[in-house]
């Protein structure tokens, strides 16, 4: 999600699909076959690939400047979520992309298997990026290893709505018979994780998805308003006390660890320099990291770009 998060869409993903690929063709005049621009050196070229939220623009930003040291061209290309970016990478439209592997994985297994396949992602780590391998492999990616650093969705409500019906948990928000409104992106309607699963795992009442995004200042003012009760955002998010918001707990586990992992064209980006110079950056990165990031981004204002090069530079991952 991220972030972000985080099952397919059809028709509108399909259109949106043919929406983007017109609008990338158009940029600059070349398709994102061609893949030229960018920054760096003469190793080849690499598109790095972004959903469409903070967290996942600042890992883009930050794969890009490293494999950007490491000798390669990169640029990055901002797709609004998981279902347009990933058949993306599957054709190599783009190379890398920043990932979470339960999320992921869960992802493609429904892609094979259907929307109500068996889960095959879990907290077991291992488990999960060997499950996720397994389903990768097959569609050409290739999935690096997953580091410390771990996102999750989270639900929040403003404060004032927790006090008044005494939430804590999602379970006691399912349990409040409140009609919800969730301010989210669209994607929520079809994934296991968001509006699917609180609704089967705790009978909340989501009477409609406002699609503002994952965790955008819009989502969450609206649900500090009122308009919304209820906002999809991560439990990375940096900016909550801003809007008077909390999380309430997932107290039945509906959301697996998301562990992040780089995830690659097997055939355009499965170099060793590659898995090299982005290992160092995963062995390097906590979930506290992830927070500051966000801050710096979306509380402090931060271009996404220079958040990316100063932390690169702190950790003496890159040359200054």
């Amino acid at each position: 999600m991220s972030s972000r998060s985080r099952v397919a869409r059809t028709a509108v993903a399909a259109g949106a699909v043919i929406t983007l690929a017109a609008g990338l063709a158009a940029c600059g005049g070349k398709s994102l076959e061609e893949k030229g621009g960018g920054k760096g050196g003469g190793k080849g070229e690499l598109v790095i690939g972004s959903a469409g939220f903070t967290e996942s623009k600042v890992l883009a930003e930050i794969y890009s400047r490293i494999l950007a040291d490491a000798g390669y061209r990169t640029r990055v290309q901002t797709l609004a979520n998981r279902e347009l970016y990933e058949p993306a990478l599957e054709k190599g439209q783009i190379d890398v992309v920043p990932e979470y592997a339960s999320t992921l994985a869960e992802f493609l297994n429904a892609k094979k298997n259907g929307s109500k396949a068996k889960p095959v992602a879990s907290s077991d780590i291992d488990k999960t990026v060997t499950a996720l391998e397994k389903l990768a492999s097959p569609r050409g990616l290739k999935v690096l290893p997953a580091g410390r650093a771990t996102d999750q969705n989270a639900f929040a409500v403003s404060k004032e709505f927790a006090a008044e019906n005494k939430l804590k948990t999602l379970s006691d928000l399912g349990a409040s018979k409140q009609k919800i409104k969730l301010a989210s992106g669209e994607e929520c309607e079809t994934r296991v994780f968001c509006k699917p699963g609180l609704e089967k795992t705790y009978g909340i009442d989501i009477t409609a998805l406002d699609p503002k995004g994952v965790g955008t200042p819009q989502a969450k003012q609206a649900v500090k308003d009122g308009t919304d009760q209820l906002v999809l955002t991560t439990t990375t998010d940096a900016t909550l006390d801003n809007f008077g918001l909390v999380l309430l707990k997932d107290d039945k586990k509906l959301q697996n660890a998301d562990n992040v992992l780089p995830v690659v064209n097997a055939k355009s980006a499965g170099d060793k320099e590659i898995a090299a110079a982005l290992g160092k950056l995963t062995r390097a990165l906590t979930t506290e990291d992830l927070i500051t990031l966000n801050r710096k981004v979306d509380a402090e204002r931060l271009k996404p770009t220079d958040v990316a090069q100063a932390y690169l530079e702190s950790k003496e991952l890159v040359k200054k």
